[in-house]
């Protein structure tokens, strides 16, 4: 099964966050509740975690504008 990992809405206002970095390489191994990746807000950086647990296919790139709901990565 696999699960797809989109931009959270963080706060009533977030429209729209930049991907600063990914915390787990493509390929990689990811843990349910672990660090993902990070995400820069109009005030703040945030680590967002990684919903469930698997393999991470990296689908967005760092340094990008991504809106709220826009899909990153899915992990199998």
């Amino acid at each position: 099964m696999t699960t797809e990992v989109r931009i959270p809405q963080i706060g009533f206002s977030t429209q729209e966050g930049t991907l600063t970095e990914w915390l787990v390489a493509d390929g990689g191994a990811v843990e349910a509740g672990k660090p993902l990746y990070t995400l820069e807000l109009d005030k703040s950086v945030q680590e967002i975690e990684a919903p469930v647990s698997g393999t991470l296919k990296i689908r967005a790139a760092t340094g990008e504008v991504y809106q709220v709901g826009a899909l990153i990565a899915e992990i199998v």
